[in-house]
């Protein structure tokens, strides 16, 4: 089925410039240039304002923790474990307020111009059918990943499996117990 599987506490952090946390880079896409594409897990520690990134569209959702508070020119975001994914304009760089200690969050960022992400909470059990070709799911807790109804992988807690091939398939995750889990997807813009 062509899944890699990246264990999110096998990739070595690297430590923000102002201190207040680190990210571990799980996966960009295309290989070996400039991304398109990137998903990652940070550990926010200290409040402090996001890093902007002009030009890319993000999901960001909390993984573990009490929740942060993003603060936008005239708007603020409160977000929890519980929350579904915030979707926003990189380059809008928000103030993040710690709402208890530190949080272990998951990002998705897509370039404008190279195509269409999205992030959402998975629904143990329901089907996720999507044409977009590249395709993952991220997982907490242990769980099952099927594809067309076909045991694709048992995947650890804190883990990331990823199909560039997954146009067309139909995913479920599942397991002993219900995992928490986040699909992710990719649909690159269609070339001339």
């Amino acid at each position: 089925m062509g899944l890699q599987i990246i264990h999110c506490d096998r990739i070595p952090p690297q430590p923000w410039k102002n201190g207040g946390g680190q990210t571990r880079e799980l996966f960009t896409w295309p290989p070996g240039g400039p991304w398109s594409l990137r998903i990652s897990v940070a550990d926010i520690r200290a409040e402090g304002p996001f890093s902007p990134f002009p030009g890319v569209e993000r999901w960001f959702t909390v993984l573990e923790g009490d929740g942060v508070v993003l603060a936008f020119p005239g708007r603020r975001a409160v977000l929890g474990s519980e929350s579904a994914p915030l979707h926003f304009d990189g380059g809008e760089a928000p103030d993040c307020e710690l709402c208890g200690g530190p949080t272990r969050d998951l990002n998705l960022m897509v370039r404008h111009d190279a195509g269409r992400g999205l992030m959402q909470r998975a629904t143990p059990g329901a089907e996720w059918p999507s044409r977009a070709p590249l395709r993952a799911v991220f997982t907490t807790g242990p769980a099952l990943l099927q594809i067309n109804d076909t045991d694709a992988a048992r995947l650890p807690a804190w883990s990331l499996a990823v199909s560039t091939h997954g146009a067309g398939q139909r995913w479920r995750i599942g397991g002993d117990e219900p995992p928490r889990a986040w699909w992710l997807a990719f649909e690159p813009k269609d070339t001339p």
